[in-house]
């Protein structure tokens, strides 16, 4: 029942914003029509339009939740310590999704397992 709500409260603002959009066009082409040429109105109307979509999809993508984490049983504890080979920083793991993780990545690199494999 919230989902419902939630998505109709949604598309309820997406229609909000179109008209508000479409409202803001039609103000420029009148605006623009009286003052400049009409064509140079409608592409700089078009524009704006699109950046405006562009930055409120930005802003929904921020918005959106973060995903739940995984179940504590799917997780394995471990026993690992990693060292960046560009800066030095070490890193202790001890729960990972699998018993042999990827390593982790620092200084736009991977570490270097550290810890001997047993």
């Amino acid at each position: 029942m919230s989902e419902m709500r939630a998505e109709s409260k949604r598309s309820l603002s997406d229609r909000a914003v179109n008209i508000g959009l479409l409202v803001l066009a039609l103000t420029g082409l009148v605006a623009g029509a009286l003052l400049a040429d009409v064509f140079e109105v409608l592409v700089a109307v078009v524009i704006g339009y699109s950046v405006l979509r562009l930055g409120l999809a930005m802003l929904r993508n921020l918005a959106r939740p973060l995903p739940e984490p995984p179940d504590p049983g799917i997780l394995r504890k471990v026993k690992l310590e990693y060292r960046c080979s560009i800066c030095g920083a070490e890193v202790r793991m001890t729960v990972a999704p699998d018993e042999d993780p990827e390593p982790p990545r620092h200084c736009q690199d991977e570490m270097d397992l550290v810890t001997p494999i047993e």
